[in-house]
């Protein structure tokens, strides 16, 4: 058995990726592969890459972009999930902030520096006019960390998945202000350069797998009813999600990943552009 560790957020968008462990996919092609969540999201996957006890990350666009050009010995081998990801910009439940424009000149909790949260509170900022220069920020860890804090004072506002956090809005914890969707498609799949040297064919493998697992996903007999009830969401939430959330099979192409880099190079997150060879590989 080839062992392979993969790292991923706890969230109904990986539902796919438990489907197929559920059923012993990889064990049948010889490949004990590991999944392990990440509650604090993108910054600590690549935290995890870089000190390999993951091999493989199902993680933010932005996010491993900025770290691999920061050192993260990685590579982007395919698009996850195409559609955008949409941010809630949440605050506690008896903030006094009602609006987005009350947000400006305020601190943004963010589960650490290089995150989801902390690259896109930033676009979040140039969208709304605000001086990126002027930002304020708390770190928190994960979404936990952000019911604790924001409710004692830590950080003003926190950016997480829509959808995610929508049954704390309901539960009256967060209010929801607004919506900040990426620009971009937002989850892609990365590997250590040192399997892809060893062992590409294994990492071909896994991605058929998980392909034809995304393809046929929305088809699912009483899909939407399956992620309701694992991750503890309303049906109608979940679907609207599905409506919205479209998956990839393919290598994200060279238009995105500029596009990524025009923006991380405008707001100073990355101090340069990498070519797309350096920061993709293609899985023959």
């Amino acid at each position: 058995m080839k062992k392979i560790n993969i790292g991923g957020v706890p969230e109904h968008f990986n539902l796919a990726w438990y489907l197929t462990l559920k059923e012993r996919a990889y064990e049948k092609e010889g490949i004990s592969l590991r999944w392990k969540d990440y509650p604090g999201g993108t910054g600590a996957m690549c935290k995890a890459l870089r000190s390999e006890k993951i091999d493989i990350a199902v993680i933010l666009t932005e996010g491993i972009i900025k770290d691999i050009i920061d050192g993260n010995p990685s590579k982007i081998v395919q698009t996850f999930v195409q559609s955008p990801l949409i941010w809630g910009i949440h605050v506690a439940a008896d903030s006094t902030y009602n609006t987005i424009n009350d947000l400006k000149g305020t601190d943004a909790a963010i589960s650490r520096y290089g995150s989801g949260s902390h690259l896109m509170a930033y676009i979040n900022a140039e969208n709304n006019g605000w001086d990126t220069d002027n930002l304020g920020f708390e770190v928190i860890n994960n979404l936990e960390g952000a019911i604790d804090g924001l409710n004692k004072g830590k950080g003003d506002y926190f950016m997480w998945e829509h959808f995610t956090t929508k049954p704390l809005v309901d539960q009256g914890i967060f209010r929801r202000v607004d919506d900040c969707p990426t620009p971009w498609p937002c989850f892609v799949i990365a590997v250590r350069n040192e399997l892809l040297a060893e062992d590409e064919e294994t990492v071909k493998t896994i991605l058929r797998i998980i392909n034809e697992m995304t393809s046929d996903l929305k088809q699912i007999p009483e899909i939407d009813q399956m992620i309701a009830t694992r991750y503890e969401q309303q049906l109608e939430d979940v679907q609207k999600w599905l409506s919205l959330t479209e998956w990839s099979q393919e290598l994200i192409d060279e238009k995105t990943i500029t596009k990524v880099q025009d923006k991380l190079l405008s707001l100073a997150i990355i101090p340069e552009k990498w070519d797309y060879e350096k920061l993709t590989h293609k899985i023959l």
